[in-house]
């Protein structure tokens, strides 16, 4: 599509993006105090454009921003945030294709991938505006007459933001990852400092810069970019009162370690399994599969990772995986029916294919590499205590594996590290009720375990995270409770 491919190369080659501390864009083409570096495009190399990247000064001065904002947004009436959070989701949708061509550019999302999360990004902001329509967001008065004790005093619990909130995102999401934490912490009465992935900052950033025009008042959303050192070092900072971390387990559990006394929660990695059972609708499993799989070359935490078939149906799906494989359109991520696009680094390339020679499996498809591009890896009866079927690949590869007794496969999946989604493509509630028996943060039966819906309970058990997202069981998150009894 030429068209498209033109308005794309036209918007992204004057990219620029500037930090967001206390309502002022930090870090301009011009200004030599802050540092740049160049964005690539991962699909080709070429130059996408360039970010800002902060240091201490900027940092700290998020940190005042941040925590001077708090005491009058934390006041803030609740039809001001609402307000606030439907003008961003107006905004965001006003500017949906070219938030998604930057997504396409910065990070090699499939464009019809980037336009999605473009859109759940909306509605996670519309969710958290009509979770404040409640008026249990801010108080609710509790029954205490059945003590003697009580008579003619009243009682309320209320819902009080924290403070300030240090948010790190990864760079798969750079949207909607984001505002999993901005929307819940604005609709609370939070102030947040945003720390982006470096390898995705011009979209968040852009994000920020968005929360902003929208009328976002200067300090309460503050997006700083730069060296990971410094986060350590602001997490330090008595003015944090909560860390929301999405990325790796290592980094994630190690964060929950150093800062203890702080709330924290932690989204982290996960092998996400699925289940075909003997009864399965073949043609629905595979067909919401093979897109979980290889959808943005794997790179997201639900992505299918590993396939388990029953026995009786093994050959069949075989059969069927390997056609299905074969026809997955893999390249250039601006292109409508792309589906696998490229990786963010050739270092993952490398360690994706060491992964996979050291499994002992059989190639059933494969592939070289082309650069960033590695083509989608379909892997048999990988050794089961091997590193493709216990870590995280995060890359374009399905491990198939046969199972004979489901009840056995779930004792097998719960001694796994990783348990944020599992999937069960089956016609027989005895093999959903085995099922339920997985541990893991969500079940998902007879689709992907990629499938999300943004107003339920997000997370993990084991080493994929602790607590939860999802727009009104962050806001849970993001507050603490207080009691008043009053008496006359």
């Amino acid at each position: 599509m030429p068209h498209r491919e033109a308005s794309i190369a036209s918007y992204i080659s004057v990219v620029h993006q500037e930090l967001l501390i206390a309502g002022y864009r930090i870090g301009g083409p011009c200004d030599q105090a802050v540092g740049k570096e160049v964005v690539r495009y991962p699909y080709d190399g070429s130059i996408v454009g360039t970010v800002a990247e902060g240091g201490w000064s900027e940092l700290s001065t998020a940190l005042a921003s941040a925590h001077d904002a708090f005491d009058s947004w934390r006041k803030s009436s609740i039809g001001t945030r609402i307000e606030l959070l439907l003008n961003i989701a107006s905004l965001t949708k006003a500017r949906r294709q070219e938030l998604a061509d930057l997504a396409v550019k910065e990070i090699g999302k499939p464009v019809n991938m980037a336009l999605a999360e473009v859109d759940r990004l909306v509605r996670t902001f519309e969710l958290a505006a009509k979770e404040l329509e409640s008026d249990e967001w801010i108080s609710r008065h509790v029954d205490i007459s059945y003590d003697p004790r009580s008579q003619g005093a009243k009682a309320f619990v209320e819902r009080r933001p924290r403070g300030v909130i240090f948010a790190i995102t990864p760079y798969n999401w750079p949207y909607n990852l984001a505002a999993h934490k901005l929307a819940p912490a604005l609709a609370t009465g939070n102030t947040v400092i945003l720390k982006p992935n470096p390898l995705s900052a011009l979209c968040t950033l852009t994000l920020a810069h968005l929360i902003h025009e929208a009328g976002c008042p200067p300090g309460v959303v503050n997006c700083w970019n730069g060296p990971t050192p410094l986060v350590e070092k602001a997490l330090r900072d008595p003015r944090v009162k909560m860390i929301s971390f999405t990325g790796s387990a290592a980094v994630g559990w190690s964060i929950k370690q150093a800062h203890s006394h702080l709330p924290v929660t932690l989204e982290l990695g996960g092998n996400a399994p699925a289940i075909i059972c003997s009864s399965a609708d073949l043609d629905q499993a595979i067909g919401k599969l093979v897109p979980s799989a290889y959808g943005y070359a794997g790179q997201v935490c639900i992505s299918l990772q590993n396939l388990y078939v029953h026995e009786s149906v093994y050959d069949e799906v075989r059969i069927r995986l390997i056609e299905a494989v074969k026809a997955v359109s893999t390249g250039d991520p601006s292109r409508e029916e792309t589906l696998c696009g490229p990786l963010i680094g050739t270092n993952l390339v490398e360690k994706i294919l060491n992964m996979i020679d050291a499994s002992g499996g059989k190639v059933l498809v494969g592939g070289e590499p082309n650069g960033n591009l590695l083509p989608p890896q379909l892997i048999e009866e990988p050794r089961p205590g091997s590193p493709l079927m216990t870590e995280e690949v995060f890359g374009p590869v399905l491990t198939l594996s046969r199972f004979s007794d489901l009840g056995d496969l779930a004792k097998d999946l719960n001694r796994g590290k990783y348990g944020i989604h599992a999937s069960i493509f089956t016609n027989s509630d005895d093999d959903i009720l085995v099922a339920s028996e997985i541990e893991t943060g969500g079940l998902i039966v007879n689709d992907s375990p990629s499938l999300r819906f943004d107003s339920l309970p997000y997370g993990g058990v084991r080493e994929s995270g602790f607590g939860r997202e999802g727009v009104c069981y962050a806001m849970e998150e993001m507050t603490e409770l207080r009691s008043t009894v009053i008496r006359p």
